[in-house]
């Protein structure tokens, strides 16, 4: 057996329609190996707090080894993680193909839902997830209004944390009255000129973010294919990616909504479109998430291989020479943080290297997790741990004295400026779609 691996990780599919997978016996065995593994390894302790929480236990414990962990104990360490992929994609040296077949992200995903089908899920927990419903309901103009002001009240936010366990310091994204489906500019009739790695022409899959928080984001990418003569169209139907589904474990609720989702996007990815989706967790669930879930379905591999990051988009059209570099405004300093979502794709800094395509523009990449992660660090019970792991993206991100504060995930890019308090000085937060938008100067 040797020790560690220089090989690639791979990842298995996920067996989750094996009824194996629900055994409960057969999880506390799995959890009991690959913690074992954990602790006489600890080279994640500084990722995130479920690591700190599993050795937390073996040493307190009376054998000072996990066979001396209580099973009911090991919950605790599944709470605490919200499947960034870090330890997976940055630290183990015992992924796959080692032999010791360490995936600890997808055996907390069997933890949570194994949890899940036992127990279901709080009202919390359940709404906190229903992006789509929330939306919809929430967006509404008069609605809108009223839920962001009563959500920067801080009577109604005590109440909210005692109600719903929503934390009420938490920094929450405001709705928008007017969705971004409804206001999207419709595309000039360019003609689609394929590069060498990339297709001429784009869907747009608006996720349930850009649609009902941020519209803005999805109206600066508009304009930035717009202004590089690129066509494009918004995917016809869609509802939520499935990844806040996922993280709670909730696994069937993931295949309803992929059943939405993949055939409108399956005819678009066969008709030759690059699908771009400007939420880094939502293009990592097309990517990955549903391919390991369904790794027969031909059209969830057609999405999966026509999926792109909308900054690996442009980066790889700059290389086939395809985009414009007609930058008109410098953007200053930039502090750019690069969410796990991003990384876990495999495809490098591609926001980064756009970026730092505008003259007069310094970038500072830190490539740290921020510790929010979707849901996760809204709740009562997790808000602090998300404070303390986000401290060390604060501080890096503040040093620079930075004009901008910027992340592909914007509710980390929210996080850190709310994280960074008076360390923040005069930035302003800014995506980096409005970024390169505002140095075209369109």
């Amino acid at each position: 057996m040797r020790e560690g691996s220089l090989e690639a990780p791979t990842r298995h599919p996920l067996d989750w329609k094996n009824p194996a997978f629900f055994d409960e016996a057969a999880l506390d065995k799995e959890l009991e190996r690959v913690f074992d593994i954990c602790h006489g390894c600890r080279r994640c302790v500084n990722l995130c707090t479920a690591f700190p929480t599993l050795f937390d236990l073996v040493d307190n414990s009376k054998t000072m080894e996990v066979d001396g962990v209580e099973k009911r104990d090991f919950a605790k360490v599944v709470d605490q993680c919200y499947l960034c992929d870090m330890c997976y994609m940055t630290k183990c040296p015992y992924v796959p193909p080692h032999a010791w077949n360490v995936d600890f992200p997808h055996l907390m995903l069997r933890a949570k839902a194994v949890e899940f089908r036992r127990h279901g899920a709080g009202f919390r927990d359940r709404l906190l997830s229903s992006t789509d419903a929330m939306g919809k309901l929430l967006a509404i103009p008069v609605v809108a209004q009223a839920v962001n002001a009563v959500n920067k009240l801080p009577l109604a936010r005590g109440l909210m944390e005692k109600s719903l366990g929503v934390h009420k310091d938490r920094q929450l994204p405001d709705y928008a009255s007017t969705k971004f489906r409804a206001g999207a500019a419709p595309s000039r009739p360019h003609a689609a000129k394929d590069g060498k790695t990339t297709p001429g022409k784009v869907a747009i899959f608006a996720t349930c973010y850009v649609n009902y928080n941020e519209p803005g984001m999805g109206h600066d990418l508009l304009a930035l294919l717009e202004h590089n003569e690129v066509p494009y169209v918004l995917v016809e139907k869609e509802a939520c990616c499935g990844m806040p589904k996922l993280e709670l474990g909730d696994l069937e609720a993931v295949e309803k909504l992929k059943e939405i989702n993949i055939p409108p996007l399956a005819k678009l990815a066969h008709a030759g479109y690059a699908i771009l989706a400007p939420v880094p967790s939502c293009t990592l669930m097309f990517k990955q998430e549903l391919p390991l879930m369904f790794p027969e379905d031909a059209d969830v591999k057609a999405v999966q291989d026509a999926m792109f990051d909308p900054f690996e988009y442009f980066v790889q059209r700059a290389k086939d020479g395809l985009l414009k570099k007609d930058f008109k405004q410098p953007l200053g300093k930039v502090s750019y943080h690069v969410p796990c979502h991003s990384r876990v794709q495999n495809m490098g800094q591609k926001t980064r290297e756009a970026l730092e395509m505008v003259p007069g523009t310094a970038v500072t990449t830190v490539e740290r997790c921020a510790g929010h992660d979707g849901t996760w660090g809204v709740k009562r019970e997790y808000f602090d741990n998300s404070m303390k792991i986000g401290r060390p993206v604060f501080r890096q991100m503040a040093e620079p004295g930075p004009d901008y504060v910027s992340s592909d995930c914007p509710i980390a890019g929210r996080h850190i400026l709310q994280g960074m308090g008076d360390g923040a000085g005069k930035a302003e937060k800014a995506h980096p779609l409005s970024l390169l938008r505002k140095a075209y100067g369109i």
